[in-house]
């Protein structure tokens, strides 16, 4: 089966995996030289974090079921990932937060501050109690798109760098459009969410799995890349659809690594990014269909984490014929397949 993937994003590229094992003959088509993954995408800036526990706290539900397929989909695809878990503290004046986390939350453990220093030597001495997510891991988004992208080319996909009209496209071949923000015109009810985030480099700290910052006015997050490389950002952030970062985001995310361990107040900033996540209502992925024009979008801020899942259903609404748990059509409610 002839299939084009417009788009080369974390969507585009989970999909065209999905679809080569079932046999697909594939061409991705996507702006920019080479059609290489780089900062021009949302993807590039992602934090990396497999956490679908952790994500509970503020996600639908569905985020929490189908994320969990994702640690085993990216280490069966790219090898890149980490399986460490995930740490959440909270200064000592915050613990309700920590308290109204674990509530909101499966899947963790309470540690104390022995625990944490054990599970995070640099950490010691600076939080008293916090939350432990054991089967969460994370990955280099970056080495992660970068991998997947060469297998598919050593795999026989075909890649083109032009501009595509999924519309054009669709005369031809089953199309799936996974373009992100640039499908708005067509995809109603599609919003930009602003991220902002850092890449530091500190060696002198040592973290060896993500670790999130509950902190009441901007929850944060530090993911460690290795080499003393860390990317820092924020959960929450949902400011204005500015291009530049904002002054206030830099200092609260500064800080709150300041926070974390005083050593970050040395760590040379090597890279300040901003990007803009599609995003519907519900912050819930949809899949639509019309004729031969499948459009998957609305990943928000959970690519790395949802992509595996909804690409296993675009496969099976083209393979089996089964109706996707996310499919959007004419505003209907969704279904489960």
């Amino acid at each position: 089966m002839q299939i084009t993937i417009i788009g080369a994003g974390v969507a585009g590229l989970v999909v065209a995996r999905a679809l080569r094992d079932r046999g697909a003959d594939l061409r991705i088509i996507e702006r920019g030289e080479g059609a290489a993954p780089g900062p021009q995408g949302c993807s590039w800036w992602a934090g990396g974090m497999l956490a679908p526990f952790c994500e509970g706290e503020s996600a639908e539900e569905p985020v929490v079921r189908l994320g969990q397929e994702a640690a085993a989909w990216w280490e069966a695809a790219t090898g890149c990932v980490t399986r460490a878990g995930s740490l959440v503290v909270s200064p000592a004046r915050d613990h309700a937060d920590l308290r109204r986390f674990s509530q909101r939350t499966s899947g963790s453990e309470p540690v104390d501050a022995a625990q944490i220093a054990a599970l995070e030597p640099d950490l010691e001495g600076r939080f008293s109690k916090g939350l432990y997510f054991p089967s969460e891991a994370h990955l280099d988004p970056r080495a992660a798109l970068q991998t997947l992208r060469t297998r598919l080319d050593e795999g026989g996909v075909v890649f083109e760098a032009r501009e595509a009209d999924p519309a054009q496209e669709s005369e031809h071949a089953i199309t799936i459009d996974c373009r992100g923000l640039s499908a708005r015109p067509t995809l109603e009810g599609l919003r930009g969410v602003k991220g902002e985030m850092l890449v530091l480099r500190c060696p002198d700290v040592a973290l060896t799995r993500p670790i999130r910052l509950l902190h009441p006015r901007i929850p944060l997050y530090i993911v460690p890349r290795g080499d003393g490389l860390y990317m820092l950002g924020a959960t929450m952030i949902e400011a204005g659809a500015g291009k530049h970062p904002s002054a206030r985001a830099l200092l609260e995310l500064l800080s709150g690594a300041y926070a974390l361990n005083p050593a970050f107040g040395e760590a040379e900033v090597l890279e300040i990014g901003v990007d803009a996540r599609p995003a519907f209502a519900d912050n819930l992925p949809r899949i639509s269909r019309k004729g031969r024009l499948i459009s998957v979008n609305g990943l928000y801020r959970h690519g790395f984490l949802l992509a595996p899942a909804v690409a296993r259903m675009v496969a099976g609404m083209i393979y089996d014929e089964t109706i996707p748990e996310v499919l959007h059509e004419d505003r209907a409610e969704r279904r489960t397949a």
